[in-house]
């Protein structure tokens, strides 16, 4: 029996997947459930399991867009499996134990070489027109032939020094970084976007972490992170100014009595967004804890769809790459994001006098047509007010029960 294995649907909206890799080869073995290729959705990485076992015929290549419900692959289920392991042990067995003849030679493959740097009769009429030597071009072509690609982009010597490397690389964008992509230039273009800034001491919560932050992983078994203060001062902010937690549906303006907050990390696959569920109901604990579990499934690309579907507000920390300052881009179709940035000792005067104090800037952009400077503004000054002072706003003046020490 010829089974006909099909791209399964990876998530609403989703209509077509990218094969990023097989992890099989055509004709061999596979057995129920075992991993045979990665696919590349608009939103994650997923893995593509034999649904029987038996012997497989690939029916796509590496780097094909195909659609879901598309044909991938065939499975022979009559195929028996191979004694003493898989096809590909096979293989390597009976390779390694052919004998040789003496005084034979394997039969050379014949095929047609190049000199290193001879031009393509296209790419040398070309050359010639730009005045260029064949000797100064690196060919891409098979056994370095100049292509008529290379002769296009060769750039003719103006008298500066020359001999360095010049090489150039080209390679398809996945279709995650192609989405993302998208996504970034729809928000710029379909979005009346603006950024406000604002810089908070982030002592109170330095002091806070030094003295509870052994007890509190002790406890909990997770870190006391700067993520958990973030979220729920967002929080507390949003729930001042709902306007930030709502989105433009056509003519009608969307607002959520509830907090879903994305988490811009950076995964293996790129810039991932999975989301906080319900952030107005979760503890410090209960922050600190789904960050490390979303943060762990992206970076081992184990992430579902759903779990990066359906934010109401997005918090980016480009803090952890070094960055000072930025205006981070909205996420379609939020309204707001907020933007963590580095952490560095800065000059400021308290009470009339200049103290060294760890400061970070804050910047929030959002979509003007629904949320007014008023807000935006407001709503920043509500999130510097909590972080500055966390035991009160944040903690309701008791640490312990907080933190459930």
């Amino acid at each position: 029996m010829i089974l006909e294995m099909k791209v399964p649907s990876p998530g609403e909206s989703i209509t077509e997947v990218e094969i990023a890799e097989w992890l099989v080869e055509d004709g061999d073995y596979v057995e129920k459930d075992q991993a045979i290729a990665e696919v590349d959705s608009d939103k994650a990485t997923l893995e593509l399991p034999a649904e029987v076992s038996g012997t497989i015929t690939l029916k796509a290549e590496e780097g094909d867009a195909v659609e879901v419900g598309a044909v991938v692959c065939l499975i022979d289920t009559s195929a028996a499996k191979p004694e003493g392991g898989s096809d590909k042990a096979l293989k390597e067995d009976k390779k390694e134990a052919a004998p040789k003849k003496e005084g034979s030679k394997p039969a050379a493959k014949e095929t047609k070489t190049y000199a290193t740097g001879t031009p393509s009769p296209a790419a040398k009429k070309i050359l010639d027109e730009k005045g260029i030597d064949a000797k100064s071009v690196s060919g891409s072509g098979r056994d370095g032939r100049i292509t008529k690609d290379d002769a296009v982009n060769a750039i003719p010597s103006m008298g500066t020094p020359s001999g360095g490397n010049r090489g150039t690389s080209r390679s398809k964008m996945s279709m995650l970084r192609r989405k993302v992509a998208e996504r970034l230039v729809e928000a710029k273009n379909t979005t009346a976007m603006l950024t406000t800034f604002n810089e908070v001491d982030m002592s109170p919560i330095f002091d806070l972490r030094k003295q509870y932050k052994e007890d509190f992983k002790a406890k909990h078994g997770v870190s006391l992170g700067f993520m958990s203060f973030f979220s729920l001062a967002v929080v507390r902010a949003l729930q001042m100014y709902p306007a930030v937690n709502s989105m433009i549906d056509g003519k009608e303006m969307l607002s959520y009595d509830f907090v879903d907050i994305s988490i811009a990390v950076s995964g293996p696959k790129g810039l991932m967004v999975p989301v906080i569920r319900n952030a107005e109901n979760l503890s410090f604990r209960g922050v600190e804890s789904e960050v490390k579990r979303l943060a762990l499934r992206a970076r081992d690309g184990k992430i579902t769809v759903d779990e990066m579907t359906g934010g109401t507000f997005t918090i980016s920390n480009g803090g952890v790459f070094g960055s000072m300052l930025s205006t981070p881009i909205i996420n379609p179709p939020q309204s707001g994001i907020l933007g963590m940035h580095n952490i560095v000792e800065r000059p400021v005067a308290i009470d009339g006098k200049v103290e060294i104090r760890p400061i970070m800037f804050v910047a929030l952009s959002y979509d003007h047509r629904i949320i007014d400077g008023k807000e935006s503004v407001g709503f920043l000054v509500a999130v510097k007010e909590a972080l500055e002072n966390p035991i009160e706003l944040l903690m309701d003046n008791n640490i312990n029960k907080a933190l459930e020490l």
